[in-house]
């Protein structure tokens, strides 16, 4: 879609909202509010995705990673284990 066949709406932004991607419902609201800047629902709403996307601080992104590498070596150790035991059970 160009640019010039932008169509968003405020059903649009609450979907992506409801789903989780808080961003494209901000640009969404952005956009919106460059076209009716008067409109107090709109402002809003995108506060309320504002203050959403504020809340997902670095601490969180710090847990999901340190979550993310705990899998990671827990994956990689049970790759060994299974090469291991392929290796002493011989070829088959």
């Amino acid at each position: 879609m160009s640019n010039n066949d932008v169509f968003y709406t405020r059903t649009m932004a609450k979907v992506y909202a409801d789903q989780g991607n808080l961003l494209k419902a901000a640009e969404i609201y952005r956009y919106l509010l460059e076209c009716e800047p008067e409109r107090q629902d709109l402002m809003d709403a995108l506060s309320e995705i504002e203050r959403k996307l504020n809340e997902k601080s670095p601490d969180n992104l710090i847990k999901l990673f340190n979550r993310w590498i705990d899998l990671l070596l827990k994956y990689h150790n049970l790759q060994k284990l299974m090469r291991f035991r392929n290796h002493l059970s011989g070829p088959k």
